[in-house]
């Protein structure tokens, strides 16, 4: 059985900037590597590149980018073109038939009509093979051609070699970027008095060119030709260190059919007897998506030494690295799974993320490249607890964390993209103040919840006062629940509630929701929470509530619409809006506070409709495996509930029989509502 071929790498991403499906890309890569390479049918679109619907080609992109919000980096577009050779996007794109590609994990393949040509990619880590093929001998091109930002490309005559950089990137904390990538042309493959430049419209022929929007065409001799192709953000020489280590003289067959391999292993961590044959595909689609994220951003010199680029001072650094991911989003769902399934490289991830506070001060928030810090809080509080309480991080770097999340949680950063917004605010008053911070409640609650994740760290360390200080922190939450309206409500510095309050009013004091989504991630205390409703029986009339309210909403703190909310009320699970991270842990309240089967039935339905593995097959954005993990939790029948604590709160079992790593797991066997993690690995 090969598993990659029940994955539709296309999942989710029948999207657009006012509905998200997903927003994901069919991205050709190795699970965590620094290359990814996927279709180009939009143009003028640095975000919303791709659409499974479109029927023009632009080019085959190397990417990197995490979420069309935070766009891409050290973008390329390759291409097989015969003449008039163009630049612009409306002029060179070429028909293609969707139907007629080949699109799995590990290698792409994609007809081109207009120049009778296929354009074919297998990735390694930071590297790729790329074959193309044409019907005719001559008249044969293969275009670089750029996205955004400012390109230089050098064709090397005597080498083979065409040596491409560009600083092309989308903002952030970043200094000094350059991704260098060089292609390796077979001997005797090029015609070498037949190389064009381009500059917009002017083309004349040249080995090579700098600037923005430029690009360069290598004229080809066979009508069939093997490329090998390296990148790096440190350096043309370690471009081809990279190459040399990772693809040599193999062939484009043998590249791809290992990475063929290296994927089924990763597909086959967990293995499923599904219900039918919708659900075996759901189910692979979303461990493809699971194991993407967050990209190595790291290499090895030609002394073995695993160095990196760092965006905060514009050097090179030892040791590893790993960027574009939210944890804002990830925490939920990501590095829990990892830590069960992927523990070797969970290890390497918190190493470097804690190695971040080293080398730039703070600990990372969104890290695409460089900080974008897009999102609000610390989560990564909420990973490095997860990591430490299952044994997975040194005592030194664990040290390291809690002077970062100690720093974060008592200092505001002079950088609004690092640290807690607000924190200085939130230690003085106990909550932070609506006067002072947009977003405020999640604010105070994300601040709450990552007061006890520094506490559990504490106690691991044996740092008793500042443990017993964190604790008392941690139940910060209390001070802005209202309990006249049973909601989270923002105060101002004085101390008020603010007066023109309604729970379906959308942002302002709220991230990407109402108090509906936002008033009850308290996952570290639920108990506490359940007091302030006035019992538990209470508190579950209030989840029976948010299940039942229909989708309404009013929009508060934004210009307009978000995406957010009409994928909230296109889905209707009431005001539980699983189109979004904030209402994930919503469905499992139940079964936290001992209603499993309610949670079963509700979860049980989310999956049968809202998930598949269609073009079209999340509720919302997938954002970096965390939503596509929600579903491979639910279907499993348990759920990080709160990352940070051992246990994993269980649902219903969806499918017949499940092994992870060889081992079987029931959950329908276990008493009670919980399992620990030590009996699921």
């Amino acid at each position: 059985m090969k598993y990659c071929n029940y994955v539709n790498v296309k999942q989710g991403s029948d999207s657009t900037h006012r509905f998200s499906n997903g927003n994901t890309l069919p991205l050709c890569q190795l699970p965590f590597g620094m290359t990814a390479f996927a279709p180009q049918t939009s143009q003028n679109n640095l975000r919303w590149y791709y659409s499974p619907r479109s029927r023009s080609f632009d080019g085959l992109r190397l990417t990197h980018q995490p979420s069309p919000w935070i766009a891409d980096y050290g973008a390329i577009c390759f291409m097989p073109q015969r003449k008039p050779l163009n630049i612009i996007e409306d002029r060179r794109w070429s028909g293609f038939r969707p139907e007629d590609s080949v699109m799995k994990p590990y290698y792409q393949k994609h007809r081109l009509l207009r120049y009778r040509a296929d354009i074919e990619i297998t990735p390694t880590e930071r590297c790729a093979a790329m074959r193309l093929s044409f019907d005719d001998k001559s008249g044969n091109f293969f275009s670089a051609l750029p996205v955004d930002g400012s390109y230089k490309y050098r064709f090397d005559a005597d080498e083979n070699i065409l040596y491409i950089s560009t600083n092309q990137n989308s903002g952030g904390d970043l200094k000094k970027f350059k991704e260098y990538v060089v292609i390796r042309f077979p001997a005797g493959s090029v015609k070498k008095n037949d190389i064009y430049v381009q500059s917009k419209l002017s083309l004349y022929k040249s080995n090579e060119i700098r600037g923005k929007n430029t690009a360069i065409h290598i004229g080809l001799k066979n009508r069939i030709t093997e490329l090998k192709i390296g990148v790096s953000y440190i350096s043309f020489n370690q471009a081809l260190i990279n190459l040399d280590r990772e693809i040599g003289d193999r062939s484009f067959d043998s590249i791809c059919a290992e990475g063929e391999k290296i994927w089924e292993e990763y597909l086959k961590r967990i293995i499923i007897e599904p219900k039918d044959s919708k659900q075996l595909k759901t189910f692979y689609s979303c461990i493809y998506r699971a194991f993407l994220y967050p990209h190595k951003c790291y290499e090895t010199d030609i002394n073995g030494h695993e160095i990196h680029y760092c965006p905060h001072d514009g050097k090179i650094h030892s040791g590893k690295r790993y960027t574009d991911n939210g944890f804002w989003d990830t925490y939920r769902t990501c590095y829990p799974f990892y830590s069960i399934v992927a523990k070797d490289e969970m290890k390497d991830m918190l190493s470097a993320f804690i190695n971040e506070y080293r080398e730039s001060g703070w600990l990372p928030r969104w890290l695409s490249i460089g900080e974008r810090g897009c999102m609000p809080s610390t989560l990564i509080d909420a990973v490095i607890c997860d990591g430490a309480v299952k044994d997975l991080i040194s005592k030194e770097d664990l040290e390291t964390a809690l002077e970062g999340m100690l720093k974060h949680a008592t200092r505001n950063a002079p950088n609004d993209d690092f640290g807690r917004n607000g924190a200085e605010d939130y230690c003085k008053l106990g909550y932070v103040p609506y006067d002072k911070q947009r977003e405020s409640v999640n604010l105070t609650l994300d601040a709450a919840y990552g007061d006890w994740c520094i506490a559990e760290i504490a106690k691991i360390l044996g740092r008793k006062d500042i443990e017993k200080e964190y604790r008392k922190r941690a139940k910060n939450y209390k001070n802005i629940f209202d309990k006249k309206t049973g909601f989270m409500r923002p105060k101002d510095s004085s101390g008020a509630f603010r007066k023109d309050f309604t729970p379906v009013g959308w942002g302002r004091d709220y991230t990407e929701g109402s108090a509906w989504q936002n008033s009850f991630a308290v996952p570290h205390d639920m108990a506490g929470l359940s007091k302030l409703y006035g019992g538990k029986e209470a508190f579950l009339n209030k989840i029976d509530e948010l299940f039942e309210t229909a989708p309404d909403y009013e929009i508060k703190g934004y210009d307009a619409e978000i995406h957010e909310i009409t994928e909230m009320a296109a889905a209707d699970f009431g005001q539980c809006a699983i189109s979004n991270q904030p209402s994930f842990h919503i469905p499992y309240i139940y079964s936290e506070l001992g209603e499993t089967e309610k949670t079963a039935e509700i979860v049980e339905r989310i999956c049968n409709e809202a998930f598949s593995y269609t073009d079209d097959g999340f509720p919302g954005d997938e954002d970096n495996g965390s939503m596509a993990l929600w579903y491979v939790f639910s279907v499993l029948g348990f759920y990080p509930f709160c990352p940070g604590k051992t246990e994993y709160i269980i649902g219903k079992k969806q499918v017949k029989k499940a092994y992870i790593l060889g081992k079987e797991t029931d959950v329908d066997k276990i008493k009670g509502n919980k399992v620990e993690y030590k009996d699921l690995i």
